[in-house]
């Protein structure tokens, strides 16, 4: 069973830092690419980051290019999002994914419903 458990995310202030960690399962994380993809209540998920299977290709949607940074460590299986200067937009429930651009544009990637962390902007 594939799982997928992001955590890490918490309150904070605008303008501070959090780093999110997944931990990921039941899959071949090595070979796979990843995302994060965020959503807030009412609203589609949004592409925020991806990584590719060795890491050595990154994306960053524009709302958080230079703020953010994706990593892995395949080795643990599991997927990083540094997360700085942080701002209200932000809030949002955070999740991993597997896939790239291509799965997220066609809908095709696969996230644990659930298992994603909330990351709260707020003085």
């Amino acid at each position: 069973e594939v799982q997928l458990q992001a955590s890490g995310g918490g309150l904070v202030q605008p303008g501070g830092s959090l780093r999110l960690s997944c931990a990921a399962s039941g899959f071949t994380f090595g070979s796979s690419d990843m995302m994060w993809v965020r959503q807030v209540p009412g609203k589609g998920r949004e592409l925020v980051s991806t990584i590719s299977s060795d890491g050595g290709r990154t994306f960053y949607a524009d709302f958080v290019k230079g703020r953010f940074t994706i990593s892995r460590d395949n080795a643990k299986n599991t997927l990083y999002l540094e997360m700085n200067s942080l701002k209200s937009e932000d809030t949002a429930v955070y999740y991993c994914a597997i896939g790239g651009v291509r799965a997220y544009v066609s809908g095709t990637y696969y996230y644990s419903r659930g298992q994603g962390t909330q990351v709260t902007v707020s003085s």
